[in-house]
């Protein structure tokens, strides 16, 4: 990969990181369902005002229909089980789990999309479901049942993030007219789209409104327009330069800049054995991702 793939790279990593702690702060004040829409009804405001202050033309080269689709398994499904996961995870839990999505991605490719394993790919594997088994029986998780939902939540929408990398490639970077920024715009309409009546039904819902604190608002803003918006145009444009698997070892980035952001901003703590499992999934996605010679 080039250097300036490399840079996006880790850019991605510490701003993806600190998705799970603004979903921290602010999932106790808006709720899973309102976080998980205001993130994504933000990014499109976001790519939208860009875009328009760009004069970038929005040519979706008849794929608008695949692009939503995308953006409901890429963003819109995923973020909403990332936010029910806040409610009973740190920071640090949702960030390690994230990195099992390069796993996820060997699997689906290997199942749905023909893709060609090898055998340290498939350790790597092995080793991801043992990562996760160390974390979600800490002593931590015991203590509260709730947290083996948040983790299979987690799992859950790595799952999603694995089958979008291969789909967006099938469906959309064939055409290489698409600009990245048109295609997370794109996305970021259909997650908002699939997550409008759910956010409808909660506010019907709800007995009163109350308005969220500076510190919640200012978390949704970075949510959406930082994380979510800039990071999707980051994203679109290294699945189109260096591949879905290439790309997804940003999943190495991530899991760090969360547990530092965790532990500045909210002041959270990991144990011996939640830290033993985040270096067993880092060394499983190392296996599943190292380079391979090819005949």
């Amino acid at each position: 990969m080039r250097i300036q793939d490399w840079i996006r790279l880790f850019l991605l990593g510490a701003i993806w990181g600190a998705s799970f702690l603004f979903m921290r702060i602010a999932v106790p004040q808006l709720g899973a369902i309102g976080t998980a829409f205001w993130r994504v009804l933000l990014a499109s405001i976001g790519l939208s005002v860009l875009l328009l202050f760009l004069k970038a033309p929005i040519h979706f080269e008849g794929k608008w229909r695949p692009i939503l689709l995308i953006g409901v398994i890429n963003s819109g499904l995923p973020f909403l089980l990332y936010c029910f996961a806040a409610q009973w995870l740190p920071t640090g839990y949702s960030s390690i789990l994230n990195a099992t999505t390069p796993l996820m991605g060997i699997l689906i490719g290997f199942l749905f999309f023909h893709e060609q394993t090898h055998r340290w790919q498939w350790t790597g594997v092995l080793l991801g479901l043992i990562s996760i088994i160390v974390i979600s029986t800490s002593n931590e998780i015991k203590q509260d049942p709730r947290t083996i939902v948040g983790c299979l939540m987690c799992l859950g929408a790595t799952a999603c993030y694995g089958l979008a990398g291969f789909l967006t490639r099938q469906w959309i970077n064939q055409d290489r007219n698409l600009d990245p920024k048109t295609v997370a715009l794109g996305s970021q309409i259909g997650a908002t789209l699939f997550l409008l009546p759910f956010f409808a039904y909660t506010v019907i819902a709800q007995d009163k409104f109350t308005w969220p604190s500076a510190t919640v608002g200012l978390s949704v803003l970075l949510l959406g327009l930082i994380c979510t918006a800039w990071a999707y145009i980051i994203f679109f444009k290294l699945l189109r330069d260096i591949g879905p698997l290439n790309t997804l070892t940003v999943t190495f980035l991530i899991p760090p800049f969360g547990i530092i952001w965790g532990y500045l901003f909210l002041n959270e703590t990991i144990s011996l054995t939640f830290f033993t499992g985040g270096i067993l999934i880092c060394l499983a996605v190392f296996l599943v991702t190292r380079p391979t010679q090819r005949a």
